[in-house]
């Protein structure tokens, strides 16, 4: 059985004991009213298992937003209010948010901020939600194309990860919650950084195992900052550009969809490359994480006359200080560096050295 794990104000329960839990604090609080926040595709593949491991008189209202990211804002959340008003919320009433990390990043501000803060659970389904959304308490929704703009730092009650949950994801969906968990290699641990080196000879339950321990780095950083004044910083790697591309993808219709971590995928190629111009990180090592990442992710075309937009999305980093722009790089596999000023002409060599691999 995978242990539990004690966060800030909440503990992140697995599997079935994680069920166990969770009807036990519903029990305990007696709310007066339950809601669970879906999407679509939460609401056709997952709801069904979570109300199976509830108690027979279990009963709650269901609401479903549209699934994607570019539902994350504020109309999305005007709607939610609306409902959870017109159907008689009140301070004593709960939501769980069953989806993933637009869900459980919505719904956490959503309750957050109705009637000025109500309960909340979350129980991430997705690879993404589970290794980065589900930890450090970050709720908010975008700005137009820009992420993540508006939003509070609030936990939830509790929260579970059910790994079979995985089993409904399709394989671009696991893709990127992978990002996340390469990230967490490289700006903490070179040993769990090895472990990806040779992702076709795990099974399941390393798999398993592997969820958990990526959650205990996120939650290891989180703990000893959870305002982010320094060290928690570093889990923005990879985000300062792979969060300017995403914006840009999403705002250009021409444009592939591009999800979270296919984005963050190629923002932490940029920036290894920044880090061997700016910090000696070894060019052997570089290529080592370009290979990695590569051999999981889809090259995406960058052309010429995207990049200026996409650097031009830069200054709305929530890094940013003073008008400069501050990156996450690495000394070293596990070994960050925050709060690192690049300049443009470095940048673009970053953009061709990705363009000039081949695949």
């Amino acid at each position: 059985m995978l242990q539990p794990i004690s966060c800030n104000g909440y503990n992140i329960y697995f599997n079935e004991n994680g069920y166990k839990k969770i009807r036990e604090y519903l029990d305990e609080k007696n709310h007066s009213k339950v809601f669970i926040l879906t999407d679509e595709n939460t609401h056709q593949y997952c709801l069904s298992r979570f109300m199976s491991n509830m108690p027979e008189d279990f009963t709650a209202e269901v609401i479903e937003i549209e699934a994607g990211e570019i539902h994350k804002n504020i109309e999305t959340c005007s709607q939610v209010w609306q409902v959870l008003s017109d159907m008689g919320a009140d301070r004593k009433s709960v939501m769980i948010n069953l989806g993933g990390g637009v869900v459980t990043d919505l719904g956490g501000f959503v309750a957050s901020t109705f009637m000025r803060g109500i309960d909340f659970v979350n129980v991430p389904t997705s690879l993404l939600a589970m290794v980065d959304a589900s930890v450090g308490g970050k709720t908010g929704v975008d700005l137009g194309p820009l992420k993540n703009q508006v939003g509070v730092i609030n936990v939830p009650d509790i929260l579970i990860v059910d790994t079979d949950m995985l089993q409904t994801l399709p394989p671009e969906q696991m893709r990127s919650g992978l990002a996340e968990m390469l990230k967490h290699g490289l700006i903490y641990d070179k040993n769990y950084w090895a472990e990806f080196l040779d992702l076709a000879s795990l099974n399941l339950d390393d798999l398993d195992t592997l969820v958990r321990d990526s959650i205990v780095i996120k939650n290891n950083i989180v703990m000893q900052d959870p305002r982010e004044a320094g060290l928690r910083k570093t889990l923005n790697f990879g985000h300062t550009l792979g969060h300017a591309i995403e914006s840009y993808f999403l705002q250009n219709p021409e444009k592939p969809a591009l999800l979270h971590g296919e984005a963050i995928a190629i923002g932490m190629i940029l920036e290894t490359y920044l880090s061997v111009e700016l910090e000696q990180f070894p060019q052997e090592k570089l290529d080592q994480v370009t290979s990695v990442i590569l051999s999981y992710f889809r090259k995406t075309e960058i052309k010429e006359e995207d990049i200026e937009p996409i650097i031009s999305y830069l200054k709305y980093d929530k890094k940013n200080s003073h008008g400069n722009i501050n990156f996450v790089l690495l000394n070293d596999i596990g070994t960050p560096v925050i709060d690192v000023r690049a300049d443009n002409e470095k940048i673009l060599r970053s953009f061709a050295y990705y363009k000039g691999q081949e695949v």
